[in-house]
């Protein structure tokens, strides 16, 4: 398994040990030991409590350029994602996925104070995390998704050690491209108070925001994996991984 990382005053610990149901969705958490319930998906948001920002569906959103995609529906009456997961340095974050071809990405962000009331399509994202294609070609290799499956469908990062203590947003996204040029987008998002006394924040060339980071154009999301036989590269969608500098 890759792990990122960085030398680290504040790390925040996040584990989804969930349910993974149908075409994706994180069900459940464990924080430093502690279980907390994620959003459930077709229920309403009224009466749910949850550190998950509201998603509705299993199914994937399909186009880069969607408004959903920072955080899937995120709705305005979250219901759901009120509460806060508050971490202890020198964890790691560990989330359960389905799928194998395809990367996956973790990304942070600032929510500039409450993330309970914050837009997610406004705030700056930055990557702490990603893998692509791992070993062989495009075909038949090992993408981080399969790389992620083989250990009991989990994946785990480290925050860079050196970010500003604050509330944050932390986004887990899987980007499935087993169906040629048809591009399946899952993540979802939680709400996080980083905790120590680190002091760096992300410069302008590793933020972006979604939808904005990705476009039809970037080769590896319109893309068909089964025309590239004898292809070893792949091209992760998004911004550089933050070093943490």
């Amino acid at each position: 398994m890759m792990v990122f990382s960085a030398p680290f005053a504040a790390l925040v610990a996040l584990t989804y040990a969930s349910l993974v149901l149908a075409h994706g969705g994180v069900r459940s958490y464990s924080i430093a030991g502690t279980y907390y319930n994620g959003f459930e998906a077709y229920e309403t948001p009224v009466g749910q409590s949850s550190i998950e920002r509201e998603w509705d569906t299993y199914d994937p959103i399909e186009d880069p350029t969607n408004a959903k995609m920072s955080c899937n529906i995120d709705g305005a009456n979250l219901g759901a994602g009120q509460l806060y997961a508050t971490a202890a340095a020198g964890s790691e974050v560990t989330a359960d996925w389905p799928h194998t071809i395809g990367p996956l990405m973790v990304y942070m962000a600032n929510c500039n104070g409450n993330c309970t009331s914050a837009d997610t399509s406004t705030l700056e994202w930055f990557k702490i995390d990603e893998a692509g294609l791992i070993s062989g070609d495009q075909p038949s290799g090992t993408w981080g998704m399969g790389e992620m499956v083989t250990d009991n469908s989990s994946w785990t990062s480290n925050i860079p050690s050196s970010l500003s203590p604050g509330y944050y947003f932390i986004r887990h996204e899987l980007l499935a491209i087993h169906v040629p040029y048809d591009p399946q987008f899952y993540m979802e998002c939680a709400q996080l108070i980083v905790t120590g006394s680190g002091s760096a924040t992300p410069s302008s060339e590793y933020l972006v925001k979604f939808p904005g980071a990705y476009s039809w154009t970037d080769p590896g999301v319109n893309i068909s994996v089964s025309n590239n036989p004898g292809v070893d590269n792949y091209t992760i969608p998004g911004p550089p991984v933050w070093p943490g500098n």
